[in-house]
C-alpha cells in the first residue's frame, strides 16, 4: 500500500530484456536507503519487488502483464521515474491509499500552463471515468492527485508547482502515456452497484 506521495524522482539506468518481461535496473536516490530484497516500491505508481540491490541502484522484475498494463513498457535508460516505498503501519497518511495495482494508461489530452501552475487533462477509457468523482482522488504515474472535473472519458487536475517540480508531470506532454489507479473505494462502489442492479 501506498499514499501517491512521491519521495523522489529516480531514473532508468537499464532495460534488460527477460523472456517476455524486462530486468530494470533504477537509480534510486534516498528511496535505496535501508532497501531490503523482496521489499515493495511504486515505479510511476506500479508496485515491484526488489530482487538486486548495488548501492543507491535497485533491480526490479516487470513480467508481460505489467508491461502491457502500464506505461513502464515505453520506459528506456534515462528515462526519469516517480518513486515511493511502501505505506508502513503507523506512517502519516497525507495522499490516499494507493495499492500500486495500475488500473489502466492514459494519455495527456491538454496542458494548460499559467506561470508555474498547470492545469492537465488526461484521457482515460470510460470504465476507469465511471470511477471518478469531482473532488475524489487518482494516481497518474503513481502522484496522489485531487479530480477537478471529469468526463465521460477524460479528467482534470491542477498541479501546483511543488507537484511539478518534484515528479515525472512537470514533463509530461499531450500525448504522453501515463499509469491511472482509480480510487479504491470507487471500485468497490461500482462493484456493489453492479451487483445491485442485477438483481
Amino acid at each position: 500500500m501506498f499514499t501517491g506521495l512521491v519521495e523522489t524522482l529516480g531514473s532508468i539506468v537499464a532495460i534488460t530484456r527477460q523472456g517476455p518481461g524486462v530486468l530494470l535496473l533504477v537509480e534510486c536516490g534516498l528511496v535505496a536507503e535501508g532497501a531490503a530484497i523482496g521489499d515493495s516500491v511504486a515505479i510511476n505508481g506500479c508496485c515491484l519487488t526488489v530482487i538486486e540491490i548495488s548501492g543507491s541502484q535497485l533491480a526490479f522484475e516487470a513480467g508481460e502483464e505489467t508491461l502491457s498494463k502500464t506505461n513502464l513498457g515505453r520506459l528506456s535508460a534515462g528515462n526519469p521515474v516517480n518513486l515511493e516505498r511502501a505505506l508502513r503501519a503507523g506512517d502519516r497518511l497525507g495522499g490516499h491509499y494507493v495499492t500500486g495495482h495500475v488500473d489502466g494508461v492514459g494519455e495527456v489530452d491538454e496542458r494548460q500552463d499559467d506561470a508555474e501552475w498547470s492545469k492537465f487533462w488526461f484521457r482515460v477509457p470510460a470504465a476507469l471515468a465511471l470511477q471518478m468523482a469531482s473532488k475524489g482522488s487518482v494516481a497518474v504515474d503513481g502522484v496522489s492527485l485531487t479530480l477537478v472535473d471529469v468526463e465521460d472519458e477524460r479528467f482534470s487536475v491542477a498541479l501546483i508547482p511543488h507537484t511539478l517540480a518534484v515528479t515525472t508531470l512537470g514533463g509530461r506532454q499531450p500525448g504522453d502515456a501515463v499509469n491511472i489507479e482509480t480510487d479504491l473505494l470507487a471500485k468497490y462502489v461500482e462493484r456493489q452497484l453492479r451487483g445491485a442492479a442485477t438483481e
